[in-house]
């Protein structure tokens, strides 16, 4: 009898503890994302109902290097690094869907076109390479919104009721 109590004992601790390292990370609405190729640390929106990130980036400008598509903007965020000016390689341009109240009337396009950047972001532990969208959100409250694919890589769970539980990023590069 003691042995089968043993037994079960020790199924239970496993299987639990097999479910307790599944389980994802969890954020708050807002947390604190650095960004270690650029530098910074950014207050960002989790925002599950967006599809892609998005940083803030005035003077967005397409060019051409070796070929290549590449972008050049300035970092549209509050502080020190206001303006810096920085170039990146594309990835993809994506055809974000805009609001009905964002089409100015008489304006049939209903997406706008972004330039789409890779790269490093860490919240919390953990980091990850991210596709990111450039646009102007200075009218925002987050100059970094973090949408529901990059959350994915993040094995993320948002608690609405939380804000920056991760804490500062403390990844190891």
């Amino acid at each position: 009898m003691r042995l089968k109590i043993l037994t079960l004992c020790s199924a239970l601790m496993f299987v639990s503890g097999g479910v307790l390292a599944n389980q994802p990370n969890v954020y708050g609405v807002s947390e604190k994302a650095l960004l270690p190729e650029l530098d910074i640390e950014l207050p960002a929106k989790l925002d599950t109902g967006a599809v892609t990130a998005s940083l803030s980036a005035q003077n967005i400008q397409l060019f051409k290097r070796d070929g290549e598509d590449w972008v050049r903007f300035e970092l549209g965020v509050e502080g020190e690094e206001q303006g810096k000016e920085l170039e990146l390689p594309v990835v993809r341009i994506s055809q974000i869907k805009r609001r009905a109240a964002d089409i100015p009337e008489g304006e049939t396009k209903d997406y706008t076109s972004r330039p789409v950047i890779e790269m490093k972001v860490c919240m919390g532990d953990v980091e990850q390479d991210i596709e990111v969208n450039l646009t102007d959100r200075t009218s925002f409250s987050y100059p970094f919104l973090i949408g529901s694919t990059a959350l994915q890589q993040f094995d993320a769970m948002v608690d609405p009721s939380l804000k920056y539980s991760a804490g500062s990023p403390a990844c190891s590069s």
